[in-house]
């Protein structure tokens, strides 16, 4: 796994792109670990995951970009490359609610999620004991009215942090789209998927008083529309109505932590490619 290269591609469907890309790492001597495809007849575009074995790699990272970039430029592929072993930097933006936050932290330190995670920031200092359980540094950037400073310092410790990837776990704040323009399709955000029925305060009492069968959760990119982000993962559970609002908290927070740790493992595997507002999320295979 950590000698994987993986190429993400997409461009307009036509014939022999599999046969060309998968002949050009073959006669670079490449062993091809995974090639999954995907085509979107609706709209006329192809996608490509192939995984290679990097220890099989014969000369540096630059050329084997620069070589491919000529082969993409003559077939009009738009590509990103990631090596494994380079894990990214993820930072975790919380307010009050623990559960997604300690799940991620949980499954990082047991090597279910491959990334650093250097620092945690919330609004409000109620989550700093589990920061310190993992001895993460826990950085506190109370929310004032000068909402342009605060999210310049939220931007500073990013940066400072060299942070690759954003996951806000159940961060109860909305964000300018000057920041999220710093970090496109680089913040994930998780919500309970009764949106657009129940938003804002107390969901899950007003799905009780609707007497909802299904809860769920959705995690996306963030964008500048809110929750209308490009979707990386999805859950629903059953329940029924003798279900009490509490019941189905607890529930949903069972479905959010699942959800919003699947998406940020699918980003950190180099498995979603961004299509306009929708995703293209290739399932684990055996690289």
């Amino acid at each position: 796994m950590e000698n994987t290269i993986t190429f993400l591609i997409q461009s307009k469907d036509h014939k022999g792109i599999i046969a060309r890309v998968s002949s050009y790492f073959y006669e670079l001597g490449f062993n091809i670990l995974s090639c999954q495809q995907f085509t979107d007849t609706q709209q006329d575009a192809y996608f490509m995951r192939i995984s290679l074995d990097g220890q099989d790699l014969p000369f540096s990272r630059a050329e084997l970009e620069s070589r491919f970039g000529e082969v993409a430029k003559e077939m009009e592929l738009n590509w990103s490359v990631n090596y494994h072993g380079d894990l990214k930097n993820v930072a975790l933006l919380v307010t009050k609610a623990s559960h997604c936050l300690f799940d991620l932290l949980e499954r990082q330190r047991e090597g279910k999620l491959r990334c650093n995670i250097p620092l945690i920031i919330g609004n409000h200092p109620n989550l700093e004991y589990i920061a310190n359980q993992f001895k993460v540094p826990f950085y506190c950037v109370p929310a004032g009215e000068d909402k342009r400073a605060y999210e310049g310092e939220i931007l500073r410790l990013l940066q400072q942090h060299y942070i690759d990837l954003v996951v806000l776990a159940r961060y109860m704040r909305i964000l300018t789209p000057e920041f999220i323009s710093e970090y496109p399709n680089r913040i994930i955000n998780i919500h309970h998927a009764m949106l657009p029925a129940f938003k804002g305060a107390n969901p899950y009492r007003r799905a009780y008083e609707r007497g909802v069968k299904v809860i769920g959760a959705t995690a996306h990119y963030a964008t500048d529309d809110l929750d209308e982000g490009p979707i990386i993962e999805q859950d629903v559970l059953r329940v029924s109505h003798a279900s009490t609002p509490l019941q189905l908290a607890r529930l949903g927070e069972d479905v959010e932590r699942k959800v919003l740790s699947t998406a940020v493992k699918y980003h950190l595997d180099h498995r979603v490619i961004v299509h306009g507002i929708r995703t293209i999320v290739f399932p684990e295979g055996n690289e």
